[in-house]
């Protein structure tokens, strides 16, 4: 059935011209998003739910990351471990330098707190006992982390160890961090984790939790800020990964080496919210299109979006969508198939696109049908047959 729906798609085109969203003169650029001055060594400024960029700055320069690293091992525990799991403290994890939340030998303490410990503390301790649980050794984790990165389409990172120590060959760039945080950031927990200023997770062998302080001053100083985590060596400088959310546009940010972290973050995201908007062209389940159905029981059925069709549109372009559908579809289609997509555009690029699906089942006129039909038809045949 498919293969027969895959002969009869053609492209179907309806370019519906979009409203302006505002007037402003000149346009931002969306084929790669805006070049921008910036103090950082490098940076970026990316749209949560396409990954589109919106501003970069040597934003492909392989650099040491610090401690944004821990967002890859926040990342990995939620993937590949369960939260309420307890893990045992290895002789690797206690006493390591830079900042700790002061694990000891033994210890036994949940994969989720050790998260809490690991995002808002930035322990270094916590990576290596996050590290060793996840994936047998520090070694493996670390290659795992690496291809999970590629995954994600980062194609300059490579991590040598789980906390972002000083070490030849851990590196990564603006941009490929950015993809990261993207994609820890559809997890609740993280998202909740890092926008926290304080908590408190238990400490085994004393009667009092382990405080934990969030670094990051714009969760207090900046409207919307969702996290995410900040990072400094000697080597890589000042690192800080952040995001924030107004009016329906999430976007997420990254500098790496930048004296200025905080501020040149907020500058950047001012930029982005000042210079897009994000439009809304379709939203989950709304139809789309009647088609009609050949060698059905019903002559059309609708088809609707699966999930809302958006993105970033700089303020003063007119977007575009467009549909690739079919003429007809086929009985025997179920409810939730897809027949095809709808496209918001730009320039000539794609911006976001999502499936169209069936919003119902299609019945064939069978013999199956048929035979149905003629037995609930049956009582009103013999009442006919007696003269009635």
């Amino acid at each position: 059935m498919k293969t027969r729906l895959a002969q009869k798609l053609r492209s179907l085109t309806a370019v519906l011209c979009l409203t302006a969203l505002t007037l402003i003169n000149g346009s931002a650029g969306a084929e790669e998003g805006d070049q921008v001055d910036s103090c950082a060594r490098a940076a970026v400024l990316i749209e949560r739910s396409t990954g589109m960029v919106l501003l970069r700055h040597n934003e492909t320069e392989p650099l040491p990351m610090a401690s944004t690293t821990k967002v890859m091992t926040a990342l990995m525990a939620l993937e590949y471990g369960k939260l309420d799991e307890v893990v045992t403290v290895g002789r690797n994890a206690y006493g390591v330098p830079g900042t700790s939340i002061y694990l000891s030998l033994g210890e036994k303490i949940t994969l989720r707190d050790l998260l809490y410990g690991l995002m808002l503390a930035s322990g270094n301790d916590a990576a290596v006992a996050i590290a060793e649980h996840i994936g047998g050794s520090v070694d493996a984790f670390c290659q795992k982390m690496t291809q999970r990165a590629a995954e994600l389409g980062c194609e300059n990172t490579v991590f040598v160890n789980p906390n972002g120590l000083p070490v030849q060959g851990h590196h990564t760039t603006a941009y490929d961090l950015a993809l990261i945080a993207r994609e820890a950031m559809r997890y609740d927990l993280f998202r909740e984790i890092v926008s926290t200023k304080r908590a408190s997770i238990p400490w085994e062998g004393r009667s009092y939790n382990r405080i934990l302080n969030n670094k990051n001053r714009l969760l207090s100083d900046y409207e919307g800020a969702t996290g995410i985590k900040t990072g400094y060596t000697r080597a890589a400088g000042r690192c800080l990964v952040f995001g924030a959310r107004r009016n329906g546009l999430e976007v997420i940010g990254v500098v790496l080496n930048c004296g200025d972290w905080f501020n040149e973050a907020a500058r950047l995201m001012d930029m982005g919210f000042e210079r897009y908007e994000c439009f809304t062209a379709l939203s989950d389940g709304e139809t789309v299109r009647e088609l009609a159905v050949t060698d059905g029981t019903q002559d059309t059925a609708y088809i609707c979006a699966q999930g809302d069709l958006r993105a970033p549109v700089p303020k003063g372009e007119t977007p575009s969508l467009e549909y690739d559908m079919p003429d007809a579809l086929a009985a025997g289609m179920k409810l939730g198939d897809a027949v095809g997509e709808a496209r918001l555009m730009l320039n000539g690029r794609t911006l976001a696109s999502v499936p169209l699906v069936l919003s119902e089942s299609l019945r064939p006129r069978d013999f199956g049908f048929e035979l149905e039909r003629v037995i609930q038809n049956w009582p009103l045949l013999e009442r006919q047959a007696v003269g009635e």
